[in-house]
């Protein structure tokens, strides 16, 4: 007895287009910051863990600091920070030399601190600025997003800065001197890092934000933020580079202030 032929089966879409991405792991999202960053900062919409950047900025900071205290010492890098500041510079050098050497050896100690506790200092700075980037997306481009979310990308944006650190980790072990070494500003990659002493404070706080690192860590804040929220791409990069720009003028009337 002939039979129908089977009907054809309908054909099934692969699991990851009905499911969406694949999630990442925490190596992928590492690695994808720096050569796909849109599918990082997607994935923390799934995941909003940030410990594994912060863990690498943390363990890094803390070598450079290692490096600059056996290579260069802290009474250096105090030195060097003071001769940025000429009125600084100019009120320690009228004291007595007892006086002069007491608040050499204090500075000394209290850079050394801070230097040491950057890593915690930082979680502080990136709570600061996730927080002043929600306020500006919920109120300025109406947009909702959560905290965490965005704390995590204002995190792993910053791994840029890792390369920045581990130039300068690598040019002190080869051997560049450390008679100008400036631990705020350790690499040629800003015109800022060609202003010795002698130069215009005002004019160094100026051009030293426009350091390559900083620039690159404020685009990808710009990418993450579109792909964690509703904003769109031009709002959020005019907002990220926006607070910039602010950030730039205060550090710019500061140096004024206080040459």
């Amino acid at each position: 007895m002939a039979t129908n032929p089977s009907a054809p089966s309908q054909p099934t879409q692969p699991p990851q287009l009905l499911q969406g991405p694949a999630p990442l792991s925490e190596l992928q999202r590492l690695v994808d910051t720096f050569i796909a960053p849109s599918k990082t900062f997607t994935d923390l919409r799934r995941s909003a863990n940030w410990w594994a950047p912060y863990l690498i900025i943390a363990i890094v900071g803390l070598l450079i600091v290692s490096v600059v205290d056996q290579k260069v010492g802290f009474r250096k890098v105090s030195e060097n920070l003071i001769q940025l500041q000429p009125k600084q510079a100019d009120r320690i050098d009228r004291l007595p030399a007892d006086q002069r050497e007491k608040i050499m050896q204090q500075q000394a100690t209290v850079t050394k601190m801070i230097s040491y506790a950057v890593p915690v200092i930082a979680l502080g700075v990136y709570a600061v600025f996730a927080a002043i980037l929600l306020a500006t997306i919920k109120f300025g481009a109406n947009t909702e997003v959560k905290y965490k979310t965005l704390f995590a990308l204002v995190v792993y944006s910053r791994l840029p800065e890792v390369l920045m650190s581990l130039l300068a980790t690598l040019s002190l072990l080869a051997g560049v001197s450390g008679d100008a070494f400036n631990i705020q500003n350790p690499v040629a990659t800003n015109p800022g890092y060609f202003i010795g002493p002698d130069g215009s404070p005002v004019l160094r706080a100026l051009l030293t934000p426009l350091d390559v690192f900083n620039i690159w860590t404020l685009v990808l804040t710009a990418i993450g933020i579109t792909c964690i929220s509703k904003v769109k791409r031009g709002t959020a990069f005019t907002i990220v580079f926006g607070w910039f720009a602010f950030v730039v003028l205060v550090r710019v009337a500061l140096a004024a202030a206080t040459s």
